[in-house]
């Protein structure tokens, strides 16, 4: 019975640990929820969280053979994640800020999603610091199937509280947020994800084997 609880409690520590560093997925949240609301900012964490659980359940189920690739490929890991990071700094930097008035609509809930999971998926500071905390949680070990079941359960929970903190906070505040504010507050944004990107290629210049 204890070691029931013990598993999704565990594996709620690490989605929390995993979710709540600043970074390229926490601004682009932030962003998203101060310029089109609490919806926005939810669906865009729902689809940070799922992709934690991906790694979680990677790491759960011990799939031994991906974990030693994603060690092994540390370097193209940061490398092309860095770029990919890169990019997409770019692109927001220079996309016009939505009017605050404007409502989302049904394939910007989309986009928000599949944008959200996409970027945290490949996001190398997510795979990598993943890896070190599971092995931390001593959460790598086989189990059986349903006890890593509840693990996986746990990390989703985790990243999700998570979420649904920073979203919370984040729409407390947009009722004081301008449209100029706004303007400023997506350059500054676009900046630190670029400026992740960055630190991450440069990084990767001291994993090459």
């Amino acid at each position: 019975m204890a070691m029931d609880l013990e598993l999704p409690i565990r594996g709620l520590a690490a989605g929390l640990i995993i979710a709540a560093p600043v970074g390229p997925v926490n601004l682009l949240c932030i962003r998203r929820t101060l310029e089109k609301g609490w919806k926005s900012g939810m669906v865009s964490g729902l689809g940070a969280a799922l992709a934690d659980t991906l790694y979680g359940a990677i790491a759960g189920f011990t799939i031994t053979v991906v974990i030693q690739l994603l060690i092994r490929e540390e370097f193209w890991i940061r490398l092309v994640g860095g770029i990919l990071l890169m990019v997409i700094g770019v692109v927001y930097y220079r996309r016009p800020s939505r009017s605050l008035e404007a409502g989302p609509n049904v394939s910007s809930v989309n986009s928000d999603f599949v944008s959200a999971f996409l970027l945290n998926v490949t996001n190398p500071t997510t795979v990598l610091s993943f890896l070190a905390v599971l092995a931390t949680l001593g959460i790598g070990r086989q189990r059986p199937l349903w006890q890593t079941s509840l693990l996986v359960a746990g990390i989703f929970c985790g990243s999700m509280i998570w979420w649904a903190i920073l979203v919370s906070a984040a729409n407390r505040l947009r009722g004081r947020i301008t449209d100029r504010t706004m303007r400023w507050m997506n350059h500054v944004a676009a900046m630190a994800i670029g400026g992740f990107g960055l630190a991450n290629v440069l990084l990767s210049r001291g994993c090459r084997h």
